[in-house]
């Protein structure tokens, strides 16, 4: 049984996360020993979060599960952990992950579910910034799965993860944020599977975009390859997304606005 009095040492560990960090240098790494609640945490510095040799989870209600509150050359990674919001209680979580500060954050192999707004929220403004999400799954909140409002050029990487069931758009990017977007599902949200908000680029290749309320709004640019657009209540919305002419767009209830095609690529606008 771990008691946060202790060294935080193999033989002597700590109960939580917030325990922990205050004994572990920068750069360092916490490690779950034992399957456990570990507790909501803010990190300051260079830090990995790692629970992946047991189960390691974070539960709360009433205010965010992470927060990332680092300097802004700092780099944080987030390695296999569960965040569980509580939605639909009387004092649900709020984001899932908070990132403030921090030059590159990395999530990695996570579940991040059931928050009354983000599962993760990206509010940095310092620009240049690097976001990564591998492998991870982001359901069932009331906000975006993924939510970059940072208000500076910042970039974000999405791979092989799944954005699933929110109230809110699977991935909503602005403010002059930029994503790409590879091998992930991004389905059944109610708002819209991808929407740019405007002043932002967001690449989608080998995706699914499907289920959603609608499944893509550009009110900047959103380019398309390699991916569906299917079963979505409207295909697409805005003004802005361009396809590369080697999509599956079928099955939405209303297609929604023209498509642009790229480069001279031959349209796909029939294919529904």
């Amino acid at each position: 049984m771990g008691d946060d009095a202790n060294p935080c040492s193999r033989t002597a560990p700590c109960k939580t996360f917030a325990g922990a960090i205050s004994k572990t240098a920068a750069f360092g790494e916490i490690n779950c020993l034992d399957p456990g609640g570990y507790g909501a945490v803010t990190i300051t510095k260079s830090m990995t979060l790692n629970c992946s040799a047991t189960i390691g989870s974070v539960l709360v209600a009433g205010t965010n599960g992470i927060v990332i509150s680092a300097a802004a050359t700092d780099k944080v990674i987030l390695r296999n952990i569960q965040i569980q919001g509580l939605a639909g209680t009387a004092t649900p979580g709020l984001n899932g992950v908070r990132i403030l500060t921090a030059a590159s954050v990395s999530i990695e192999n996570c579940v991040i579910t059931q928050f009354s707004q983000a599962g993760i929220s990206d509010v940095r403004t310092a620009g240049n910034t690097l976001l990564f999400v591998r492998n991870t799954i982001i359901s069932y909140n009331t906000g975006n799965a993924i939510s970059l409002t940072a208000t500076a050029a910042n970039k974000a990487v999405i791979e092989d993860s799944s954005l699933i069931n929110s109230v809110g758009s699977g991935l909503g990017v602005g403010n002059l944020n930029n994503a790409y977007v590879t091998r992930t599902v991004i389905a059944g949200n109610a708002a819209s599977g991808i929407v740019n908000d405007g002043g932002s680029a967001i690449n989608v290749d080998s995706s699914s975009i499907t289920s959603n309320g609608t499944g893509v709004t550009a009110n900047g640019i959103i380019r398309l390859s390699n991916s569906d657009v299917t079963l979505n209540a409207t295909g697409f919305a805005g003004s802005a997304t361009v396809s590369y002419g080697n999509n599956r767009l079928a099955g939405n209830t209303t297609f929604g606005v023209a498509v642009t095609p790229a480069g001279g690529a031959s349209s796909n606008l029939g294919e529904q």
